[in-house]
């Protein structure tokens, strides 16, 4: 079939990994590795790393309550010196930029669906230029992998599900999007992601 869009997600895909930033951070401070994400998981929807992908609490109000819930799992963790860690490597890679133009001038569609936060610079708005939707969690109160926010993103492009291509580096959000009737890409490493992309779409991507 002839796919209408590509969407991507933003950390680990368009810009670098927040999970290897962090995973550098547990490594240097002597945390069991993997204790941050297991956190995350296992605090679910009321978890501090949820309620801030929300939009329902700022960086400072989550600094805190992400400290107690990493104490509550029995480590101590500076969060704000994490997620400075995450802020550091969150920056374009320019292969991934390269493809999103080629994408666009072949007259598909791109959007971003991104968990993220709500950040005092300018945040996810320098690449909004570089995509026809962008879609945050911060901003629809819906976070992946609700079904909900891939929707939002394919009523953005006017387009069906399965009209489209969903590249993420976390297999828990592409299953939902594949029971969407996506196709799906899991991201390590961008470089064999993007040929993967390129055998879907037949054509160049840098």
């Amino acid at each position: 079939m002839r796919y209408r869009a590509v969407l991507f997600d933003l950390g680990g895909v368009v810009v670098g990994s927040p999970l290897e930033a962090i995973a550098r951070y547990e490594t240097a401070r002597g945390i069991p590795a993997g204790f941050v994400n297991r956190v995350v998981v296992a605090s679910g929807p009321a978890g501090a790393w949820s309620r801030l992908e929300r939009g329902e609490l700022t960086l400072e109000a989550f600094y805190p309550a992400f400290e107690e819930d990493c104490a509550a799992s029995g480590q101590r963790i500076d969060a704000r010196a994490m997620m400075a860690d995450v802020a550091l490597v969150t920056v374009p890679r320019p292969a991934m930029l390269e493809a999103i133009r080629r994408i666009r001038a072949r007259g598909l569609l791109a959007a971003a669906v991104t968990n993220n936060w709500v950040t005092e610079d300018e945040g996810t708005g320098v690449l909004r230029p570089h995509f026809d939707a962008l879609v945050e969690s911060a901003v629809t109160g819906v976070r992946k992998p609700d079904p909900r926010i891939y929707q939002l993103a394919c009523t953005a492009l006017g387009i069906e599900p399965p009209e489209a291509v969903m590249l993420d580096d976390i297999g828990a959000n592409l299953k939902t999007a594949r029971a969407l009737g996506m196709a799906t890409i899991r991201v390590a490493d961008p470089h064999v992601a993007l040929r993967e992309l390129e055998a879907l779409l037949g054509f160049s991507l840098g």
